[in-house]
């Protein structure tokens, strides 16, 4: 995909942040929860709401759309726009308004020494660790995590039930993982800090995508960078390596928005789905892209209707 032309840095004042507070399922909320920037905002032109480059997170977008719509506000989005790399710099230039992120990721890739695990902590800390002009609305039920996943076959082979084993195999495995991965906290470069893990190779796929999937299946990887909602990791039998010094922190699907479009009809609209999905039907709906080949926008706008959304 090739890199889209960013606007100008969108410059702003510091934002003011309430306490939050969370109820007992750990969302955030109407009331207290997400961060505000002291009201201003108005979705009444429309919101533009973009994807990363990868299933679930279209899914997501389109589910966000179909609330918005819902709930009277006009919509576009533009899927697969690239790594977070790419769509964070397109919100704070004002190119989308909207976009779904991941608690744990967000504030790795905004303030990489962050230590918050907990869901309501590290909510707490992206709303220090944020740009002026952006915010998080209260954060979803539904969780999905990165992992590091093996065929049954290596797990034997070398052992490995843990992150920790495969320092035991440094310079003899490849892992397979979507480019922007090897220069993660949550990838090659944390793997070596917290685990002292180094790779034979490293070997530059997709995003938990048909790429390092076929690459697994077919033994050029040995290791591949996937997601915990993937159907196809119990499908194949592979194994989870777990995360004993919890490399992974939790990833909890949250909305990252403009203050500019942040009104109280898009909080409670997007609070509607956060109360809604779980990581179950989450996992669900990405099947249903991935291997039963429906359309994303057709998948969310199923669910949606089906769950009174839209």
């Amino acid at each position: 995909m090739n890199r889209r032309t960013l606007l100008g840095a969108l410059a702003g004042a510091a934002v003011t942040v309430p306490a939050l507070s969370a109820c007992s399922s750990g969302i955030t909320s109407l009331d207290g929860g997400g961060t505000t920037s002291g009201g201003g905002g108005s979705s009444k032109g429309g919101i533009t709401i973009g994807t990363a480059n990868f299933t679930e997170n279209q899914v997501l977008g389109y589910l966000y759309a179909a609330v918005l719509k819902k709930a009277g506000v006009k919509v576009k989005v533009r899927p697969n726009l690239g790594t977070r790399e790419i769509v964070i710099p397109a919100l704070k230039a004002g190119d989308i308004d909207l976009l779904p992120e991941y608690q744990g990721a967000l504030l790795n890739y905004l303030a990489p020494k962050d230590a918050s695990a907990e869901p309501g902590t590290m909510q707490n800390a992206l709303t220090l660790a944020l740009p002026a002009g952006l915010q998080v609305l209260p954060y979803s039920q539904a969780a999905d995590s990165d992992c590091f996943a093996v065929t049954r076959a290596t797990a034997r082979k070398y052992g490995l039930v843990t992150l920790a084993d495969l320092a035991k195999q440094n310079g003899k495995l490849v892992i397979g993982a979507a480019p922007e991965v090897k220069k993660r906290r949550v990838g090659a470069v944390g793997l070596k800090d917290v685990y002292g893990v180094e790779f034979k190779e490293f070997k530059s796929l997709d995003s938990d995508g048909p790429l390092v999937k076929g690459a697994m299946k077919k033994g050029d990887v040995d290791v591949a960078n996937l997601f915990t909602t993937d159907t196809d990791i119990a499908a194949n039998g592979w194994v989870i390596l777990t995360d004993p010094k919890n490399l992974i922190p939790s990833q909890h699907i949250v909305p990252l928005i403009a203050d500019r479009k942040a009104d109280d009809t898009v909080r409670k609209a997007l609070a509607r789905l956060g109360n809604t999905l779980t990581t179950a039907q989450l996992t669900e709906l990405n099947s249903q892209v991935d291997n039963d080949k429906k359309d994303p926008e057709d998948v969310a706008d199923a669910y949606a209707k089906q769950h009174g959304l839209a």
